[in-house]
């Protein structure tokens, strides 16, 4: 180690708790990541952070925002990153490719794959690579290359590689990062489907028409967005032209969203369904349902300023929702009468409303009698131009580069 500032005893008892904590809630099982965890001292990594913010589990610390406060770069909750080193399964003497830099996470890697293997940290901003390349100097790492470059582009005499990390959110995979991996390597990657972010480990698979990625686990996750050649922004449709109702389309607006326009003219219509879950319970696969279920997916938020009550949804800044045609739909909750559970209902507006609401409780029922409690869907990763008779899904979404299906397991 070249650096010889003495820790101080806080910051190794708040380390040591949030390990402790990982392991207890299920999301640490590996004893070399936890070695490594408790070793790397995270809050040099976060430095002009308190202590108590850089050691919380569960929360990250934003390191650069842009003129309108829009997060460009951070550190990974504990939590969030523990999920996706186990999720990669790096080895002693592995070859490890990370994509989006910040120093603290290609210090773990480094201690996972120790003195005969390789991290590689890339980065598109000159600012954080500096950044990464002085913290992981001054705590030993500097046998981690740090890159300043467009990952989804390839790395210059990188070679092939055993695993690909992405940790900034991604719309597409690049075709360079399959191109980087060994046959049988491993991407893990937090992946936006339909508006939907999972951390994913895909396995490369020869198939018979060609390789392809499938995934072995996928995990709820939220990142900031990638930037760069792949970067994606969601559409946003307002509804009736002004911004209080905004629906956001991931992979493209409706074929003619100027129909519903006049869909909150019309009175709405509220249905309860009777679906109840744990105010504990994960919604992972209730939203996989949804976003496979219903061709017009999406998600609505409401401008709190300009809220007028069209809609009431559970939560104004993220609420399920569907559109068909001239009408809209979206999710609410209610407390039951234990005050444990919550039942979910349906919100509609439209000259549809009552039969596009009866479809959503449908696709709820559907859930809860065949996915609750279940695995999550198959995600395959095509290359763009796939065939579709080749692509086993029950739902396709076309990126630029690739082509994404969904498809839930044999029972």
């Amino acid at each position: 180690m070249t650096h010889t500032t003495v820790e101080p005893d806080e910051a190794i008892r708040l380390r040591n708790k949030v390990v402790d904590e990982l392991c207890a809630d299920g999301t640490l099982s590996s004893p070399e990541i936890e070695a490594a965890m408790r070793k790397v001292p995270r809050h040099e990594f976060t430095p002009d952070t308190p202590l108590d913010k850089a050691y919380d589990t569960y929360t990250a610390v934003i390191t650069k925002t842009d003129e309108h406060g829009v997060q460009l770069s951070s550190v990974s909750a504990p939590q969030i990153q523990a999920m996706m080193l186990e999720q990669a399964r790096v080895r002693p003497g592995m070859r490890v490719l990370e994509i989006g830099s910040g120093g603290l996470n290609a210090a773990y890697l480094a201690e996972l794959v120790g003195e005969d293997g390789e991290v590689v940290t890339v980065d598109i901003d000159p600012g954080v690579t500096e950044r990464a390349r002085r913290l992981l100097d001054e705590h030993g790492y500097a046998r981690v290359r740090v890159v300043t470059a467009d990952a989804a582009e390839p790395i210059p005499d990188l070679g092939e590689v055993d695993v690909v990390m992405v940790t900034a959110g991604a719309w597409d995979i690049s075709p360079a990062w399959t191109a980087q991996l060994k046959d049988g390597g491993r991407l893990v990657v937090p992946l936006r489907m339909r508006g939907l972010t999972r951390s994913v480990a895909f396995v490369q698979v020869a198939g018979e028409h060609g390789a392809y990625l499938e995934s072995e686990s996928a995990r709820i996750c939220g990142f900031v967005p990638m930037q760069g050649s792949t970067a994606h922004r969601e559409e946003l449709l307002l509804v009736n032209g002004t911004p209080e109702i905004g629906l956001r389309f991931d992979d493209g607006l409706p074929a003619d969203p100027h129909r519903l326009d006049n869909a909150v003219t019309t009175s709405r219509h509220e249905l309860w369904t009777g679906v109840t879950i744990g105010l504990q319970e994960l919604l992972d696969t209730l939203q996989m349902t949804m976003a496979i279920s219903l061709p017009g997916f999406c998600t609505m938020a409401v401008d709190d300023d300009l809220d007028t009550g069209l809609v009431a949804p559970s939560n104004k800044r993220f609420a399920l929702a569907a559109v068909e045609n001239d009408t809209f739909a979206y999710l609410v909750t209610r407390r039951t009468e234990d005050n444990k559970h919550v039942e979910y209902g349906v919100h509609a507006l439209g000259p549809s409303a009552e039969q596009l609401a009866d479809k959503v409780a449908d696709v709820l029922r559907d859930w809860q009698t065949n996915r609750r409690g279940g695995p999550g869907p198959v995600i395959r990763v095509h290359p763009a131009g796939t065939p579709d008779d080749r692509i086993r899904a029950a739902r396709v979404i076309d990126k630029v580069h690739s082509r994404i299906s969904l498809s839930w397991p044999s029972a």
